[in-house]
């Protein structure tokens, strides 16, 4: 049994050489929004997902933009002899999740004397870079 998990965290060591990952903690946007940028960008090539957060109209692309360059750098210095695999197209954003960060309450004016809450939401951003599996071709 110990031989079997030996293997299984050797499976995991090489698998984390080659993926890539980036994260933003506390970005001022909330999970919401940011997560339907992220969706766009889910699964997608490196290259063709980066031109679709340039040039989104939502505010949160530019954040996961910044995000993204940041994994593609991370990927480029743990695969320095695989540069040729980001100009192919074989790089794709593997995994991106979106949880939710810390949450300032702020309290405003309301009508009669009341006070209403207001939540200012922040989240945080993981992406995952990997290659594509190399096709087998008959």
């Amino acid at each position: 049994m110990g031989a079997r998990k030996r293997l299984m965290a050797e499976k995991l060591k090489e698998a984390k050489k080659v993926t890539a990952i980036a994260k933003a903690n506390n970005i001022p946007t909330s999970p919401r929004k940011m997560r339907l940028v992220a969706d766009t960008v889910r699964g997608v090539e490196v290259n063709r997902a980066l031109d679709l957060l340039k040039f989104s109209k939502r505010a949160a692309s530019k954040d996961l933009e910044v995000l993204l360059r940041s994994a593609i750098a991370n990927w480029e210095a743990k695969n320095p002899d695989q540069s040729k695999e980001l100009d192919n197209g074989n790089v794709y954003v593997k995994t991106i999740m979106v949880g939710e960060g810390r949450t300032l309450k702020r309290i405003r004016p309301c009508p009669q004397g009341r006070a209403g809450r207001i939540r200012k939401r922040s989240n945080h951003v993981t992406i995952i870079l990997d290659v594509k599996p190399a096709t087998v071709e008959e």
